[in-house]
């Protein structure tokens, strides 16, 4: 286990960078209905496109040229179905499952609560609640009991995984003879064929009222207008896939990516870009060389808050640390 010393800090800075299933109707252009999904991966066509943004968040920058080769990539984010398969096959045991010591993280004055296997929970705020408490370390949280020691997956067999770290992401993967996908690789999937702002192939939202992927509707954190049916994480296949099949790669849960996080893109790793090596790795925040990228956003971006549900837009994730908004697919590459 590796959590970065600067851990503390990083559970509140979650909210400076970024439920249950409501009913849905088709007046509002909502899914009708969310249904499990029997394809495993879709091709995505290799490319050269226009990656990063120039216009949004400094670390999307600078835009710049890159080629990314042809591969196959998962149609949706792994469900606990799929990683209790894994686990039941293997024997696995998550990083949240696992006993953390002082050393994991990284200084001896460590509160009891820290020093037991768990996660980090959204806890929704109620009025004039300072941010340091929206996110909360919760002992006896992981993927098994994904909202807290009391719960458990019942009816959720098609809901994304969450508090899953880098390492049991990775671990998944290797598992099942594929790789986590690069950055590049995500961004390319999630601009569409036709390189377009939004995985859908327009350059709104939510073009006309219908909603094509599971966001915060609303001023956050204060209201949640529901208007896309839900009003947390949504199980996989409830919106509609892009040209390449694949579903939500903007909103619902933020994805691990392979590459290791860097303030901004280098533009002369430009041709199947694997972002810059570990020891080149810079994440004040997160301490050095332990954050990944993580990408696509999560349920809980709104317009006011978090733009960051858009393919271009990119953040540091302490890679010893899963959450209740983080989760992952998989892509195979060619031999």
């Amino acid at each position: 286990m590796q959590i970065s010393q600067h851990l503390f800090f990083i559970i509140s800075l979650y909210l400076l960078s970024s439920f249950t299933i409501a009913n849905s109707t088709a007046e509002k252009g909502l899914p009708v209905s969310c249904s499990e999904i029997e394809t495993v991966q879709a091709w995505v066509e290799g490319a050269e496109f226009i990656m990063g943004d120039n216009n949004a968040y400094s670390e999307e920058g600078p835009a710049h040229k890159v080629t990314v080769s042809g591969f196959w990539m998962d149609v949706h984010e792994v469900t606990n179905a799929q990683f209790e398969e894994f686990v039941e096959a293997t024997g696995y045991i998550t990083v949240a499952e696992k006993t953390p010591s002082s050393a994991d993280w990284g200084t001896p004055d460590v509160p009891p609560e820290f020093l037991q296997p768990g996660s980090v929970l959204f806890v929704p705020p109620v009025s004039g609640q300072s941010m340091a408490n929206w996110w909360s370390w919760v002992p006896g949280t992981n993927w098994r009991h994904p909202d807290g020691p009391d719960s458990d997956l019942s009816e959720k067999a098609h809901f994304p995984v969450i508090h899953i770290s880098f390492a049991d992401a990775q671990a998944y993967a290797e598992w099942a003879g594929r790789s986590l996908p690069t950055e590049a690789q995500f961004e390319l999937a999630a601009r569409n064929k036709k390189n377009s702002r939004y995985p859908w192939g327009g350059n709104e939202l939510a073009p006309g009222g219908h909603h094509h992927a599971n966001t915060w509707q609303g001023s956050f954190p204060a209201e949640h207008q529901s208007e896309d049916g839900h009003t947390g994480l949504a199980p996989v296949g409830c919106y509609a896939s892009n040209e390449y099949g694949i579903h939500d790669l903007i909103g619902n849960v933020w994805e691990w990516t392979s590459n290791w996080y860097y303030p901004e893109h280098i533009p002369s790793d430009n041709i199947d870009p694997k972002g810059p090596p570990q020891e080149h790795s810079i994440s004040p925040n997160h301490g050095e060389s332990v954050a990944r990228v993580i990408k696509g956003g999560s349920y809980l971006c709104a317009e006011n808050y978090c733009l960051r549900y858009r393919p271009a837009a990119r953040q540091a994730q302490d890679s010893g640390l899963g959450t209740s908004h983080i989760g992952f697919r998989t892509v195979l590459n060619p031999q």
